[in-house]
């Protein structure tokens, strides 16, 4: 099957059309105040306007409290969910929307145990462990640290670009990629060009 794209950390309509324009399958919208890619439920829903049929937005939170999610999905009725914190399983089930949880690639961490501690998730989005940052570093991690045999999708994000994505498709065959400060110009705003190239690298890997 074709590896998935997730364009993530939306800000604009423009370029959420851009993504969709280049065969992305999904964008990601972050509900996380401290964030340069930060939107309100009001310009999420704007976004979500904007998109043809067929491509999944997805909603970003981290630590959020449960009310919070349930305001601002009523607002920006997002299709899935994405956990960046230290969401418990129990926590990230209650919406009833599918979802995903972030890991942080850190030192000791039990990618097995995520697994089986989150098996209803529809994946696990595997990112780097920057100190303060909840993605949108811009810098990988180690992808050997990947076992095999997961029994869940894997979602590769962290430091993903245009110039390497192909080969991170080639050796971690994951079911989805993730960017967002790979194919930006400035913080929060999304480069067409980039986005293409980015694309076309994924293509390439899975050829």
């Amino acid at each position: 099957m074709a590896t998935a794209v997730k364009i993530c950390g939306i800000t604009r309509p423009e370029d959420a059309l851009a993504a969709a324009r280049a065969g992305a399958h999904a964008i990601g919208l972050v509900f996380y105040a401290p964030s340069p890619r930060y939107v309100t439920p009001a310009r999420a829903a704007e976004i979500i306007r904007a998109l043809p049929p067929f491509i999944t937005t997805v909603a970003l939170f981290v630590d959020a409290p449960a009310e919070e999610i349930r305001s601002t999905l009523a607002t920006a009725p997002a299709g899935l969910l994405q956990f960046h914190g230290s969401e418990t399983p129990e926590f990230c089930r209650q919406f009833n929307r599918p979802y995903v949880k972030a890991v942080r690639m850190g030192p000791g961490v039990d990618l097995l145990q995520y697994a089986r501690d989150y098996h209803d998730a529809k994946a696990l989005l595997l990112d780097n462990f920057v100190e303060g940052l909840h993605g949108g570093s811009g810098i990988a991690f180690d992808w050997s640290l990947i076992p095999r045999g997961l029994p869940l999708p894997v979602i590769l994000s962290g430091g993903l670009t245009p110039e390497n994505v192909m080969e991170a498709v080639r050796r971690v065959r994951p079911s989805a990629v993730d960017v967002s400060s790979g194919v930006e110009s400035t913080r929060g705003v999304k480069d067409a060009g980039k986005i293409a190239a980015f694309i076309k690298g994924v293509r390439n890997g899975d050829a």
